[in-house]
């Protein structure tokens, strides 16, 4: 079976790598790819954004299944062209990817269909916004509408805070088009976690849970990034938040999108918050999350290529995971998410007691790897616990801190353990 992975960074390396092992691949390809795919795939040189190019080469590849990794093709409508085409492909129409493509949208979703999510109102205007800001107090969230690679979101502590923010939005187009809209929402206090499903029209096949840390420095301090590091499951949510947040959430929302016109195929992300209430929405994502991905299909104890073709059979997969834990840390450029030098040579690492590397930003030059991005490699494991992933993956990052050209964060997991323990105490 001929299969092809439309994206370039760790999410869909952590894709092919999970491909790779299928017995059913015969060939497997990636578009354009990274430096670190090229181990398990053809890297081929076409853009996420060339529908054209990609569809030609699935036709005159045979390509059999193809699965688009990243939301900016999804929005663009690339499930649609291929499906228009006669392509075998694994994602949401344009019309469903909007879940994640309009926050506004999401909330009037919400609303309509009684899911749980924090008080809103959307706003194009700055004044009307600002009022609202200040009829309400902080701390208190603003989000630009669209897109806008997992940095689109302030939470205020304070009320200028969120003034200022509504302004860079609203009135100097920090995000271009995606902040042309805000969302103001109600600031939720809890544990963040994500849970994703396999998803085709009201089939819902829930995987673990997984957390993410989004700030740059430890403490959970600094600006927000595409993702630091990642763990799942997640060791301190009790199993009746799992079950009303498959239930009362994911299940509801592929419900409501049917219900709607706009039936979802493809992976539904949900990051969530356990709050005082239970579990509740913080946003929606059409596809895997980066860095999410990283540490859940390593957990997954089946074939990624059958699991695809049941849930477009709408058949159950039967999902298998492994009990254990699984940790990643990503590497970054020093100055990430600002600015930030490519092309700096990266130290050689052993991926020795089951240590794996996901490429996301890296070059090959020669025989060894440059940088070519802000976060550029994840380096994780699977673990009979949290504690011992997270030491294994501690232990190979070392040989970064010979250079300060990159930095990675000590803490990633470390509340979730503390927490666990407090539990079980």
């Amino acid at each position: 079976m001929k299969v092809l992975v439309i994206g370039r960074g760790g999410r869909e390396h952590s894709l092919i790598q999970k491909f790779s092992q299928s017995p059913q691949v015969t060939n497997l390809y990636a578009a354009p790819g990274n430096a670190g795919m090229e181990r398990e795939a053809e890297c081929v040189a076409i853009p996420e954004t060339n529908h054209d190019e990609l569809i030609t080469f699935a036709k005159e590849n045979k390509v059999d299944l193809t699965f688009v990794g990243p939301e900016n093709p999804l929005l663009d409508g690339i499930v649609d062209r291929f499906q228009e085409a006669g392509l075998l492909v694994f994602g949401p129409s344009k019309a469903a990817a909007l879940i994640e493509g309009s926050k506004h949208f999401a909330k009037q979703i919400m609303k309509k269909y009684s899911i749980p999510t924090a008080d809103y109102e959307a706003f194009t205007d700055a004044e009307q916004a600002k009022e609202y800001i200040r009829a309400k107090g902080a701390p208190i969230v603003v989000k630009a509408d669209g897109l806008a690679a997992g940095k689109g979101v302030v939470v205020a502590e304070t009320i200028d805070q969120a003034l200022e923010a509504v302004e860079d939005m609203l009135l100097d187009g920090q995000f271009g088009e995606a902040s042309q809209e805000i969302v103001v929402e109600e600031f939720l206090e809890g544990a963040e976690f994500s849970l994703m499903a396999f998803v085709n029209g009201e089939n819902v096949y829930p995987m673990v849970t997984a957390k993410d840390h989004k700030r740059a420095y430890e403490g959970d301090q600094g600006p927000n990034t595409g993702g630091m590091g990642a763990f799942a499951p997640a060791p301190d949510l009790p199993e009746q938040s799992y079950q009303f947040a498959v239930e009362s959430i994911l299940q509801k929302t592929a419900s409501a999108l049917v219900e709607e016109g706009r039936t979802f195929t493809g992976i539904l992300y949900a990051g969530l918050i356990q709050t005082a209430k239970g579990p509740k929405v913080i946003e929606f994502n059409a596809r895997f999350g980066d860095p999410e991905t990283q540490v859940v299909l390593p957990l997954l104890e089946n074939d990624l290529v059958q699991v695809v073709l049941d849930v477009l059979d709408r058949k159950n997969p039967q999902l298998q995971w492994a009990d254990q834990a699984c940790a990643g840390v990503v590497v970054a450029s020093a100055g990430y998410p600002g600015s930030y030098k490519k092309g700096i040579a990266l130290p050689e690492w052993s991926e020795e007691s089951g240590l794996f590397a996901v490429h996301a930003g890296t070059k090959k030059v020669n025989d060894g790897y440059v940088s070519d991005g802000g976060r550029v490699l994840l380096f994780g494991t699977k673990a009979p616990d949290l504690a011992s992933a997270l030491q294994s993956v501690n232990k190979a990052l070392k040989v970064f801190d010979e250079t300060e050209d990159f930095f990675y964060r000590n803490d990633i997991g470390k509340s979730a353990i503390i927490a666990a323990d407090q539990n079980v105490e």
